[in-house]
């Protein structure tokens, strides 16, 4: 079976869940053997594992026809040959001149989240086109709102089958302020769409309410986490405080500001704790200046953006991960916190949280079960090492082979 995956990340070039998911998912899936994936983003850097799938990148497919010879093309190429280039300038069928190009006809992606966003998403779907007229496959599958109109004209143009994985909404994103041009865009992906994969059973309640999709077509297909064969291998340094630690984009959808009061909490209570905010956003300073303000600046330390290893290393070195969303469709974090041995609080409002047993769950605004959470775990022992050895075997269980069946009985329902 050939799918055509259309996504905007892939590790190790990742900025949130979206591209660890993405990796994930398509391995699981790879891993039955049959199934051949071309998966498309919008800039590869070259590093990417195509061991078990084929990259190809939007930058490097020709939109708008120009001539030129075999060598010239030969000397300007990369991530693809010359003649994986002219194969790909005959599945010009439209007239994309209004977009900038360079000498060859390509178009240039950031390969992130940029200003002119909206520019990007509609540039990605011109190139969607010409992979739809050449290629061969017999699904399209996009990940997440930016790809959905890739994904639709590419069902347009060739007949197939189209599933959009909805790994968050825009009720997720916005606390509710909903971006109405971001709104439409996943509304028209959904009802073009054959089938819709939903990350939780908690996205999928969204899509069905909000975005007014027949059930039968929504379909919740749980994350996992990818096997840490070195997870042995990441220890904690002696020290004497305990480190608490969250984890991820510092945005309002993520409950930063709920972490930062319950470590005042929990401060009141003993100064035998540190707490970590490791990653970025655009709430930052505001978290920078309410740590200040709450008169725990020197117990709160902020690392910046974490990619890779440093990941687990961090995950590794703290005695509780903590994950206060207000809207989280899944959330991987407190499974790889888990897989490094270390216990997880969530909210109740995750959609990790309907398949985690031994992992600590409270609502995202309530401080006080958040801060008693954490002055347990880090002052009992036995209830540390208890959600510690339970967590991993759990983790461990969670597997993207078993989701990657799953996605499959979808494809086979609608082909």
């Amino acid at each position: 079976m050939k799918a055509l995956m259309f996504g905007w990340e892939f590790p190790p070039h990742i900025l949130g869940g979206l591209g660890t998911a993405s990796y994930g998912l398509t391995k699981g899936m790879a891993e039955q053997g049959d199934m051949e994936i071309t998966f498309v983003i919008p800039k590869p850097w070259g590093d990417e594992d195509q061991s078990f799938l084929k990259i190809v990148g939007a930058c490097n497919v020709p939109v708008v026809w120009k001539e030129n010879d075999y060598n010239y093309v030969a000397q300007r190429v990369q991530g693809i040959s010359a003649d994986e280039y002219f194969w790909l300038r005959e599945g010009i069928k439209y007239d994309f001149r209004r977009i900038g190009t360079d000498d060859l006809g390509r178009i240039g992606f950031s390969g992130r989240y940029p200003d002119n966003l909206m520019e990007e998403i509609s540039n990605y779907e011109a190139v969607a086109s010409v992979l739809a007229h050449q290629m061969d496959f017999d699904v399209i599958h996009s990940h997440d709102w930016l790809t959905y109109p890739a994904g639709a004209f590419a069902k347009q143009i060739s007949g197939k089958p189209l599933v959009i994985h909805v790994h968050a909404t825009d009720f997720d994103r916005s606390r509710g302020q909903v971006n109405p041009t971001v709104y439409n865009i996943e509304k028209r992906g959904m009802d073009t769409a054959d089938h819709i994969i939903t990350v939780s059973n908690l996205t999928r309640n969204t899509v069905i309410e909000k975005y007014f999709q027949n059930p039968n077509k929504v379909t919740t297909v749980h994350n996992a986490v990818e096997p840490l064969p070195d997870a042995g291998s990441f220890e904690k340094t002696p020290r004497k405080d305990k480190v608490i630690t969250f984890l991820g984009r510092i945005t309002m959808q993520k409950g930063p500001e709920y972490f930062v009061e319950a470590a005042a909490r929990v401060l009141q209570k003993t100064r035998g704790v540190r707490f970590v905010m490791a990653g970025s956003g655009d709430m930052m300073h505001a978290m920078i200046d309410l740590a200040a303000k709450r008169g725990i600046a020197d117990r709160f330390h902020f690392t910046g953006f974490l990619k890779g290893r440093q990941v687990h290393e961090m995950l590794a070195e703290s005695d509780v991960y903590m994950m206060p969303s207000v809207s989280e469709p899944f959330g991987i974090s407190p499974l790889e916190a888990m897989q490094v041995g270390t216990p997880s609080i969530i909210s109740k409002q995750s959609g990790c949280a309907e398949i985690l047993e031994h992992a600590i769950k409270t609502d995202y605004w309530d401080i006080d079960a958040m801060a008693d959470a954490i002055y347990a775990i880090v002052k009992n022992p036995a209830m540390y090492k208890s959600l510690r050895e339970l967590g991993i075997q759990e983790v461990n269980n969670i597997k993207w082979y078993d989701a990657g069946l799953k996605v499959r009985k979808i494809y086979e329902s609608v082909m």
